[in-house]
């Protein structure tokens, strides 16, 4: 049967008795057969006999369909439901729904949607049976992705305060390279909106001509309108996400430009700008990402309350200028203004400031600043007023529904190792934002894992860097439909939670299990002039610290076609509600180091049971199809 079928479609193309690679390669995407160009130009020149010119036969041509398609792996599952080998009735076809793929509802209605979809034997579809090609080709299917389907939508409640959700969040989102020298970019903006990025940062500078620009301060950074930023950010916000979009303004500007910016901010964005509380009744509690679909919100300082921007509402305040007094601290990497890299200077002049320099006596020595704020860009800061966090007692004590705190990253590790209970209470009542040390010049990152264990709902990046990091960030926000915001666990929402990422023993552990199995046209090395490797795959555990763990399989040798590896990996996980997955594939070019072909990371808890293909990315984020790594999972309570 399957061999008449494949005959029917391919053997008008053979009138000449031969064929050459070009033809070959649209023969097997006339089959529906995804194929990496070096495997099947590697295939070809193995299966073509000498002396005819590069063709070859319909005999030869159905070898290396077979060589590229039929994976004997998948063809081993499928002889274990078939009592014959060749078809899978229906009720086979439900027993291994429900033995392997955890389908325990499935049914002859599930069958039979299977078979019309995936079978492409008509003689096969037409008696209700799958032959082995249409099981191949389900297999190879979305149907059978490691990440569960359903979480492809928005499927959580959005109806919860914002601070329940992490979201996803930028740093310096204009850069699109270094800290120092490198140029601010309108793309940097759209990229990362597109991502389903929800928080922008925006640093906001006095420039020519009364025109609010957008650079990193003190440094060789270009610089681009704030006017144009906005235009960018009205354009973008809610392709990719209907969900609020929050602009944290680093503000340097004078009062005149602060309220150019507010203009700006009026006229560009419209009814998107969220000017004004949601409903009639005065809040007592954060709004929900659905009540503020739609809505643009700024975080910036505020002057005065929330209650009392309310009752000016409909006044004019133009020209309106009122004086904060802010605590500053001179040496600590903590809230507020970010402390920048310098440019780099002569090896003379650092070591005269060395000379120079003595120890302060106290580095938590402060000092009181003041800024200056117009009122018409003070009165659009609504539910994200940005307060200087100075500790957890104070802030619970006598911090606003709608304040939020902005830290450092190594103020935040402090503060996470130390008093991780505490940390998690606070994020349970505040926004909080943290964001990457001034020192990070080369616009690296920070591991955002130990951040998201307290419940910081804003942990900023540099979405410019490739990398482990933004590796992290993007499995993170994969769920939920990838529209940027994430329920957070219960335990991570419980302003009296008892929960601590570094004391985790009370927490029931999920085992989990993982069989890689095999590779499927994976990336070829670098090295390798034609498709060789010699792949190895990494298992990595992202969570509470109890729970990093990293395992790998063995290497294979030269085959980046199928490699086979059949190896088990026991897992168990005490937090698996924060917890993330990461597949590596790694080539070796020696036994100490290792080249990265490509990735893949999710949530644990996306993961379905079951025979199940991974996809893989590069460091760009580009999906490397067809490449697949292939697993059996298991896990349970």
């Amino acid at each position: 049967m399957e061999t008449r079928w494949i005959l029917s479609i391919i053997q008008d193309e053979f009138g000449s008795g031969r064929i050459n690679l070009d033809r070959t390669a649209k023969l097997l995407l006339k089959l529906c057969i995804p194929f990496d160009v070096a495997h099947v130009e590697y295939v070809f020149k193995k299966t073509a006999r000498e002396g005819k010119r590069g063709t070859i036969s319909v005999e030869e041509f159905r070898t290396i369909y077979r060589t590229v398609a039929h994976r004997t792996d998948v063809h081993e599952i499928f002889c274990c439901y078939s009592p014959n080998r060749k078809i899978l009735e229906a009720a086979n076809l439900i027993e291994f729904l429900r033995k392997e793929q955890c389908e325990m509802d499935a049914d002859e209605t599930r069958a039979s949607q299977l078979i019309a979809k995936y079978e492409p034997i008509e003689e096969a579809k037409n008696k209700n049976e799958m032959s082995f090609e249409g099981f191949l080709r389900y297999m190879n299917s979305y149907e059978c992705e490691l990440y569960r389907k359903e979480h492809r939508r928005i499927y959580q409640n959005m109806n919860y305060p914002l601070r329940d959700y992490f979201i996803s969040s930028s740093h310096n989102t204009y850069l699109i390279s270094d800290q120092l020298l490198g140029p601010s970019n309108l793309w940097g903006y759209s990229s990362a909106l597109m991502k389903g990025c929800r928080c922008l940062e925006i640093d906001c500078w006095d420039g020519g001509n009364n025109e609010p620009i957008v650079y990193h301060g003190h440094t060789l950074t270009s610089k681009i309108l704030f006017k144009t930023v906005i235009d960018v950010i009205e354009k973008y916000a809610f392709v990719a996400s209907d969900y609020p979009v929050v602009l944290s303004l680093e503000n340097h500007c004078s009062p005149k430009q602060q309220e150019k910016m507010a203009d700006y901010l009026e006229t560009i964005l419209g009814e998107k700008l969220l000017t004004t509380i949601v409903g009639d009744m005065f809040p007592t509690d954060l709004p929900s990402p659905e009540l503020l679909k739609f809505k643009v919100l700024v975080k910036n300082k505020k002057a005065g309350t929330l209650e009392r921007t309310v009752q000016r509402r409909g006044l004019d305040s133009h020209g309106a200028i009122e004086e904060l007094e802010e605590e500053v601290g001179q040496s600590e990497d903590d809230d507020g203004e970010e402390i920048r890299p310098e440019p780099p200077k002569s090896p003379l002049l650092k070591r005269k400031n060395a000379i120079k320099r003595s120890p302060p006596p106290n580095r938590k020595k402060l000092k009181i600043k003041k800024v200056k704020l117009a009122m018409e860009l003070s009165e659009l800061v609504i539910f994200t007023k940005a307060v200087k966090f100075k500790n957890f007692e104070q802030s619970r004590e006598k911090q606003k529904f709608y304040e939020m705190n902005s830290i450092g990253e190594v103020k935040a590790r402090k503060l996470a190792k130390q008093s991780g209970n505490e940390f998690v209470r606070h994020t349970a009542r505040f926004i909080t934002r943290i964001y990457p040390k001034g020192t990070r010049a080369t616009s690296s990152n920070y591991n955002p894992q130990e951040f998201w264990n307290v419940g910081c709902q804003m942990v900023a990046l540099n979405f410019q860097t490739p990398g482990l990091q933004m590796e992290l960030h993007a499995g993170r926000f994969l769920d939920n439909g990838g529209c940027g915001y994430i329920l957070k666990p219960e335990f991570l929402r419980d302003p009296n939670t008892t929960f601590n990422p570094n004391n985790v023993t009370d927490c029931p552990p999920l085992t989990l299990s993982i069989r890689i199995i095999c590779g499927y046209q994976l990336p070829p090395s670098q090295h390798s002039k034609g498709n060789k490797a010699d792949p190895l795959v990494q298992i990595e555990l992202f969570g509470v610290p109890e729970d990093q763990i990293k395992q790998q399989t063995c290497v294979i040798k030269r085959n980046a076609m199928c490699p086979r590896w059949n190896e088990t990996f026991t897992f168990t996980v005490h937090v698996p509600e924060v917890a993330l997955i990461r597949f590596t594939l790694k080539d070796q070019v020696m036994l100490a180091a290792n080249d990265f072909l490509g990735q893949y990371t999710l949530p644990l808890m996306c993961m379905n049971k079951g025979y199940r293909h991974i996809p893989l990315y590069s460091r760009e984020s580009e999906r490397l199809d067809p490449a697949t790594l292939f697993m059996y999972i298991w896990y349970y309570k």
